[in-house]
């Protein structure tokens, strides 16, 4: 059921909004709230679907009562009703994020038809947020030991801003986690997330893959083709395994970082681009610029923040706690009823040398889950985890 406030000191204008309304659809449950004031104190306390609301009034003018309730509930789409002399006032509160204005005397059809759509968006605001947790839970970190904890701290003080991040930790430690959440966590997680596995792209063929290239660049580019840089503009780019990037295509990444600016593979033309980096590697970059296979100029340019994931043998008292999240995970996806470990199982897990991290953990819990009976025992331990 619709619920819907009208906040309007004129009483009389405001009964034929609230009859119109109640008219119009007997789903739509009405309140009233003579100023602005007690109009922000019920959308404080109630949820509300939408607001209509005057733009002059006592005490708290719309405008004011806009300002405030974008603070509490961004989500409300909010309609200013306007005098004839508040048009100018009316079109600045769009400005200010209201859905629309609405002009007295209310005409009928507009008033139902703004109503109607608002109500809409909502319902769309509120589902594009049920399926970014739905999202968010696919890299969620799973953990409360003090390294994870100092990584959740971390992300939430860093995320909001463009800083550039460093994410270092060996193989399968969840570094890629880390970056989802960095998005996410942004003011840019409505923009894009691209990532790019820059050890799995051939050497010869990554500067086309970042930058893009134009018709003739090279014997197969038949026409132009924009490149991750331009894909993720507005957005978040992602480079995994930035170690293993070539030093030519590292030079063009620098400039990139330094001028916001790309060429395309055998183009002139500078692209203007938008674009937060966050790079992640398993090498010691320090060594590989000792060795000259990295510039420690891009090092300091992408490390302006470090985040060190550990491995799994170093937070081993979050094995449990990853246990029991994949038994759930992989239980729901094999369509099968979740399996429980033993308190010994455990602690035979817990001992285990994970050379391979969360990553070889994930795998040891399904093979079990797969394989064994109804509770995870010590002996099924021994037989399916043992390398």
């Amino acid at each position: 059921m619709p619920r819907i406030l009208v906040i309007e000191d004129e009483a009389a204008i405001r009964r034929v909004l609230v009859k119109i309304l109640s008219e119009e659809n007997a789903d739509y449950h009405v309140e009233e709230a003579e100023d602005g004031l007690i109009g922000i104190e019920k959308i404080k306390n109630e949820d509300f679907d939408l607001v209509l609301c005057d733009i002059k009034m006592p005490k708290m003018d719309g405008v004011e009562v806009l300002e405030a309730a974008k603070k509490i509930k961004p989500e409300i789409p909010m309609v200013m009703i306007s005098g004839h002399g508040d048009l100018d006032t009316a079109v600045n509160t769009m400005k200010l994020g209201a859905f629309d204005y609405i002009s007295k005397p209310p005409d009928l059809n507009r008033l139902l038809n703004t109503v109607r759509i608002a109500l809409n968006s909502k319902e769309l605001v509120v589902e594009n947020k049920r399926l970014k947790k739905k999202v968010s839970k696919n890299y969620e970190m799973i953990g409360e030991s003090e390294a994870i904890s100092s990584i959740k701290k971390m992300i939430e003080k860093v995320a909001p801003t463009d800083a550039r991040v460093l994410i270092t930790g060996p193989n399968g430690t969840g570094k890629e986690l880390v970056a989802h959440w960095l998005h996410e966590k942004s003011e840019r997680s409505n923009g894009p997330l691209i990532e790019v596995n820059c050890a799995a792209i051939p050497s010869e063929l990554i500067e086309s893959e970042l930058f893009g290239h134009v018709k003739g660049a090279f014997t197969s580019a038949v026409k132009d083709r924009a490149g991750k840089f331009e894909a993720a503009n507005g957005g978040t780019i992602f480079l995994d395994e930035i170690g293993d990037m070539s030093l030519s295509a590292q030079a063009k990444v620098l400039r990139a970082l330094q001028e916001s600016r790309i060429q395309r593979v055998g183009g002139e033309k500078d692209i203007k681009v938008d674009v937060r980096v966050i790079a992640a590697t398993n090498k010691d970059l320090k060594k590989e610029i000792e060795a000259g296979n990295f510039r420690e100029d891009l090092y300091h340019r992408l490390a302006v923040i470090l985040i060190k994931v550990p491995s799994l043998n170093e937070r081993r008292e979050d094995v449990p706690l990853l246990i029991d999240y994949f038994s759930e995970k992989i239980s729901n996806e094999q369509g099968t009823a979740k399996k429980s470990f033993s308190s010994k199982a455990i602690k035979m897990l817990q001992e285990y040398d994970w050379t391979g991290n969360i990553r070889e953990l994930r795998n040891v819990v399904e093979r079990l889950i797969i394989l064994g009976e109804k509770e995870v025992g010590e002996d099924d331990v021994k037989m399916f985890a043992s390398k």
